[in-house]
């Protein structure tokens, strides 16, 4: 009886690919798996394709709303962004799709699944880190990275084995999204020095051919949930995708970075997150009147250390869980209304209210109303700065004594 291979499949090159190398090498039936995370799937011609490759089934999944709702979210409450730039677009993503791997795979008796990563990608740690934990008896195949074809060997294999792929020789650009944003590597952007070309970009317009006006847009929060734009309710997924036209259409959400790869190698990473950039900004904006200080020091601390456990592909982590629980204690509070202006590649906060908010115009104004209690000063001060004082006087005396 031959072995099921659940494969993680996207359509593209790679996995195309991928699907027919694992039926032949290792004489498996394949089941090829496509979640819907947002990236824009032609359903009927994916199935075909994997079809006409050799799987054995297709199954697709959408899982858009798994994604923005559990994924997505905590990672905004969170305000989790890796190495201060990055919010986690493909690293959302993965963890997602390896469960429903490993649930496609109980369900078909499969003994194996499968992704199409390279060997020096994160992807790969993510897909595997995330099998790991969520059914450690799974064997895990990685065929491109064992393989060892270059880009256009695998075009040749396809076109060998009458495969129809959407990528042609002379492609340039290896490409990932969902419904949180973009990535885009590889092509001429591996040289450092060379400027992004327009064409990479697809979510967002650059600033020259942004609108010529600003747009200003208001985004309402509930106990840390984006729940309406400009007055409207919408649904999470929804509202998602409505704060990606409007950041985009003002050029905003364009990330160039050279990133540390958990491989350990460096790696130039450009990413379109338009509805993060404005829903990440209009979070912020709220949150700051509501969080006590304390609470926000330490939280943004935690967010840099959720961000790279993410990032590292440690989603199924009890160092995750119990980060979750301690960002939950920020969210309650996160309940107002977030004005933001949006103008050629900007996103700026105009504007902000909330419910539980901590200001107070008497404590912070110096006009009249002014309620602080100047005369507490002096004394707060001198208890504050008594440690100071004593050790230099300490020093001052050590300094002095004769050798």
């Amino acid at each position: 009886m031959s072995e099921t291979i659940v494969l993680a499949y996207s359509g593209g090159l790679d996995t195309s690919v991928a699907l027919r190398w694992l039926a032949e090498e290792y004489g498996a039936e394949v089941v090829a798996l496509l979640v819907d995370v947002g990236q824009g799937v032609d359903r009927e011609a994916v199935t075909a394709r994997a079809t006409a490759a050799g799987a054995a089934d297709v199954v697709v999944v959408d899982a858009k709303e798994e994604l923005a709702r559990e994924f997505v979210l905590p990672v905004l409450q969170a305000g989790a962004l890796y190495e201060g730039r990055y919010p986690l677009v493909s690293a959302l993503s993965r963890p997602l799709i390896a469960r429903h791997l490993v649930a496609v795979a109980r369900e078909a008796g499969a003994t194996a699944v499968a992704h199409g990563c390279t060997g020096k990608g994160n992807d790969q740690v993510r897909f595997e880190t995330a099998v790991a934990a969520l059914a450690p008896d799974l064997a895990v195949r990685a065929p491109v990275r064992d393989w060892g074809m270059t880009r256009e060997q695998e075009i040749a294999y396809a076109e060998r084995h009458g495969i129809e792929v959407p990528v042609k020789r002379g492609a340039a650009y290896s490409i990932d999204q969902n419904l949180w944003g973009r990535s885009i590597e590889a092509g001429p952007l591996e040289d450092p020095w060379t400027a992004p070309p327009e064409e990479a970009y697809a979510l967002t317009l650059s600033p020259e051919r942004a609108f010529h006006a600003p747009q200003e847009v208001e985004i309402e929060l509930e106990a840390g949930v984006p729940v309406a734009v400009d007055g409207e309710e919408l649904g999470l997924v929804e509202l998602i995708g409505r704060a990606a036209a409007l950041a985009g259409a003002h050029g905003v959400g364009r990330i160039d970075m050279i990133e540390n790869r958990l491989v350990g190698i460096k790696s130039r990473e450009v990413y379109e997150t338009p509805a993060a950039a404005l829903l990440l900004t209009a979070y912020a904006g709220v949150e700051e009147l509501v969080c006590d200080r304390d609470l926000a020091h330490m939280k943004a601390e935690l967010a840099a250390r959720y961000a790279t456990l993410v990032y590292n592909g440690l989603w199924y982590s009890p160092l995750r869980a119990a980060l979750d629980a301690f960002m939950a204690q920020t969210t309650a509070a996160v309940t107002g209304t977030e004005r933001v202006t949006l103008y050629r590649g900007s996103c700026a906060i105009a504007g902000r209210r909330a419910d539980s908010a901590l200001y107070d115009h008497g404590l912070a104004t110096y006009e009249e109303g002014d309620s602080f209690q100047h005369g507490a000063a002096a004394g707060f001060i001198h208890i504050w700065s008594l440690p100071s004082k004593t050790w230099s006087a300490a020093e001052r005396s050590r300094e002095a004594a004769p050798a």
